[in-house]
């Protein structure tokens, strides 16, 4: 059984009451279904009493309880818990882009973590660690048959000290060991940068900076290219974004959109179900946006991907996401604790839950695994390079202007950079090329 930790949760408060139209056999019925509860509860009480007297080690009483409350939490679903205040603590640091630890979003799978996404710029990140990835030890002590929190635990540790994680990844034939050094971890949720005609928006997590650095980072690549347009398109980029607040995803999806339903949640009771729509005023202006997604963007991701693909307002790339359609409430508890309980399930604009079921990307497009370069296929692009031009008195273009040559360079240097990043991220090349594409068709018609 999956047990799912995402650190940064995505918050939605709904009510649980609904209406009672026939008092008297409800009433009855309570009373019974009290008297039920109170027998069980003296069970609790004399298993706890029983344990704490002749268990064969002395027992530590409040841990006992904890565990006893995280136990119940956890066996509804992979997401909800107990947070101790420590542990409280850390989740509003996350929440507000800033907390101590390696940067990993991790769930439990067979026994061992399993890394959801690694976070960009963090200890994980730089260290290689990517999604998919098993760890099975934490300092030579194994995590088999701990629960997950107490793994997560294991990893902790004060900022600037070493930990040594063993990781399982598919592909390699043996276990081998990654070193990591703590540190604080500060989160920009995004990050934006031009590629070519393109602005790559690349989200991380959504937290309280999310929204704000996503207009004023568009902002600031529009004036820089000069306006809008000399922009070919947006390439939204939610690849390992393990998710976080419901209310930053709407923020996100409404900066696209300008009418319609963004999302919708159901809890027990459908009458208790809000909906959420966009507002006008659209930041790419209507130009073409192409959302990259793969199997560690989960959440709050999935959301924003599901509202821009069903409004067709994007063209969604990459592989099928995470598929984490719930909702969880943070509820606070006597000292400085905290409940997380799942209240609800989110439901994109078209009606459709995407829980265990995921995005499904319009165009199916996997990252190839980076490969070392042999002589030989080095060789065999330089070959490939090589034109009219590079052959001994070969004859001068005398039809061309300065300004056009000028040009043709410039086009030139502009598909090598391609061709290098398509290398690097073959996901993200070919958004960019897509959006290309797009604008090409779009200035024809």
């Amino acid at each position: 059984m999956k047990k799912l930790f995402l650190a940064i949760i995505i918050g939605c408060c709904l009510g649980a009451i609904s209406a009672i139209q026939i008092a008297g056999p409800v009433l009855a019925q309570t009373s019974e279904e009290k008297a039920n509860i109170y027998e069980q509860l003296d069970l609790f009480g004399d298993i706890f009493e029983r344990i704490r007297l002749q268990y064969v080690e002395e027992v530590d009483e409040a841990d006992l309880i904890e565990a006893a409350i995280n136990g119940m939490l956890t066996s509804l679903d992979p997401h909800s818990s107990y947070l101790s205040p420590d542990a409280a603590k850390e989740m509003r640091f996350q929440t507000r882009g800033e907390f101590g630890g390696l940067g990993i979003e991790v769930t439990q799978q067979d026994g061992f973590v399993k890394v959801v996404s690694p976070m960009d710029d963090t200890p994980a990140d730089q260290a290689g660690i990517e999604a998919g990835d098993f760890i099975t030890h934490v300092d030579g002590d194994t995590v088999l048959g701990l629960t997950l929190s107490e793994a997560v635990d294991l990893m902790r540790g004060p900022v600037g000290s070493e930990i040594v994680i063993t990781v399982v990844r598919e592909g390699e034939d043996e276990p081998f060991d990654v070193t990591i050094i703590r540190d604080t971890i500060k989160l920009k949720a995004v990050r934006l940068r031009t590629e070519g005609k393109s602005v790559v928006v690349r989200v991380t997590t959504f937290n309280d900076q999310t929204y704000d650095n996503l207009s004023e980072g568009i902002a600031k690549q529009l004036e820089e290219a000069g306006g809008i347009e000399n922009i070919d398109g947006f390439v939204l980029d939610l690849r390992n974004n393990p998710g976080g607040l419901l209310s930053q995803a709407i923020k996100v999806s409404d900066a696209f959109l300008e009418k319609g339903e963004i999302v919708s949640t159901r809890g027990r009771d459908p009458q208790d179900g809000d909906r959420y729509n966009a507002s006008p005023d659209d930041l790419a202006q209507g130009k073409s946006i192409v959302v990259l997604i793969n199997g560690g963007s989960a959440s709050a991701s999935e959301i924003v991907a599901g509202a821009l693909q069903d409004h067709q307002r994007a063209v969604v790339v990459g592989t099928k996401s995470f598929g984490k359609g719930s909702v969880q409430t943070v509820m606070p508890l006597r000292d400085s604790a905290a409940m997380r309980l799942t209240t609800a399930r989110y439901y994109t604009p078209s009606g459709r839950s995407i829980q265990a079921l995921g995005v499904t990307p319009d165009i199916l497009v996997e990252q190839p695994r980076t490969s070392p370069k042999d002589e030989e296929k080095e060789d065999d692009i330089a070959r490939s390079r090589r034109n009219e031009a590079d052959l001994r008195g070969s004859l001068d273009n005398d039809s061309l202007t300065e300004d056009e040559r000028q040009q043709i360079e410039l086009d030139r240097e502009t598909a090598i950079k391609s061709a290098e990043l398509r290398e690097n991220d073959y996901q993200l090349a070919y958004a960019i090329d897509l959006l290309k594409g797009l604008r090409v068709l779009s200035a024809s018609n």
